[in-house]
């Protein structure tokens, strides 16, 4: 029988094949059905929740978009040198993956579900050539990812009702985090469900304060002649604090011998300000992201906003780069291929026109870049005498320095 997606069999009867290990993205939903989302902060965690969140939102956006936005180059080995591929592979990853989809959408598409769910996956169409024809994104909530014989299959239910299973070799899999049985995808925010409900709690809680017009909750007392009574008099305060804050009214009226008592602190003993900070915090650790790029400057200078620019590409974004260019050699090329697949992260380390001149200018005096090299990286016209390397001469032993009339 099955029992959730789970098979279970009677000891005394042997498997018709043994599933070493299951993985399904559309567990989440169970766990929301079951409540096992709920955080200690009373939130239910959804990935849609979690969004909800203006610090998640904008992590998941900000690290999907910049991959997305890098260029993806393909090369084709030559010799000692590399010669730059612009057709098949190559015009595919730098124009349209498909006839509905650019190469910005699919990667866009691909990396928001790393970051929220903790996989993303594509289908690999070939034609009967064996080349790689277009490139399809694959919904993760519908994939379920199982050990059969040794090799990995994933099941791909489509929208008819019907089941589809793919090699893993037709698959482009990103994944967050891989579980211990390297099929299971862990994601950040799920595994982050205590702070992501926080946040959502402290989110949720800044709306309703300002919803009853600034006013924290508070208790009634006064001479109600029933329990029913009781509950009127509740909600008609209620109600007539929410009014007040619609019409600006900064007075209410209560009956005689009734008082309001405040239940709980205010937002600034509660200090909110301080918990919204500390959440930015914990959720830029969550995505290793410097603060900076969440939009908090409380601590940002000139000089350390620069040096977390390097920081973000060194630590962060260089991990995602070699995965994401590990797996489009290995799914869409092949291990023996002399082509290769590489992202090119200069743009994101050009630095200001004076580094950059500087930077060309040791290079080239020093016989590492040719002159047109560098006026390629600037989107200028190649010189016709720029194809050659140089070096300074200028540098020579004390004594032999060339004499003024020379």
């Amino acid at each position: 029988m099955r029992l959730f997606g789970l098979e279970i069999r009677r000891p005394d009867r042997e498997p018709e094949e043994r599933v070493e290990a299951q993985y399904t993205q559309s567990s989440p939903r169970l766990v929301e059905v079951l409540g096992w989302g709920e955080a200690t902060a009373g939130e239910n965690v959804t990935i849609k929740s979690a969004l909800g969140v203006p610090a998640i939102w904008a992590a998941v956006n900000f690290l999907a978009g910049t991959m997305a936005s890098l260029p993806v180059h393909t090369y084709r080995r030559d010799g000692d040198g590399r010669a730059r591929l612009r057709t098949g592979v190559g015009s595919l990853l730098t124009g349209a993956v498909n006839p509905e989809l650019t190469s910005f959408q699919w990667r866009k598409y691909l990396f928001d579900q790393v970051f929220t769910s903790g996989r993303g996956l594509t289908y690999i169409e070939r034609n009967k050539a064996g080349r790689v024809a277009n490139l399809w994104p694959l919904e993760p909530e519908k994939v379920t990812v199982k050990m059969s014989a040794g090799r990995k299959k994933y099941h791909y239910a489509r929208g008819d009702g019907t089941e589809v299973v793919y090699a893993a070799d037709e698959i482009i899999d990103l994944t967050f985090m891989l579980g211990s049985d390297m099929l299971t995808a862990v994601s950040p925010l799920m595994s982050n469900k205590e702070t992501v409900g926080l946040a959502q709690a402290a989110t949720k809680y800044g709306g309703k304060f300002f919803e009853n017009g600034g006013v924290p909750p508070f208790a009634i007392e006064g001479p109600f002649e029933s329990p029913a009574g009781m509950q009127r008099a509740g909600a008609d305060l209620e109600e007539a604090v929410k009014k007040a804050a619609k019409e600006k009214r900064q007075a209410l009226v209560l009956p005689a011998g009734h008082t309001i008592k405040s239940l709980g602190v205010d937002p600034d003993k509660a200090q909110m300000v301080e918990l919204q900070q500390f959440l930015i915090e914990q959720i830029a650790r969550i995505f290793s992201l410097p603060p900076t790029f969440l939009q908090d400057l409380s601590k940002g200078t000139y000089s350390n906003t620069e040096q977390q620019d390097l920081h973000f590409v060194k630590h962060t974004l260089r991990r995602w780069v070699t995965q994401f260019e590990q797996e489009l050699n290995l799914k869409l090329l092949g291990r023996t291929s002399q082509l290769f697949i590489e992202v090119n992260l200069d743009g994101l380390l050009r630095g200001d026109f004076k580094t950059r001149m500087d930077g060309y200018a040791s290079g080239i005096q020093n016989g590492v870049l040719k002159p047109n090299e560098a006026r390629q990286r600037e989107n200028l016209a190649p010189d016709p005498v720029g194809n050659d390397l140089m070096i300074q001469g200028a540098t020579v032993p004390i004594g032999k320095q060339p004499k003024a009339q020379e």
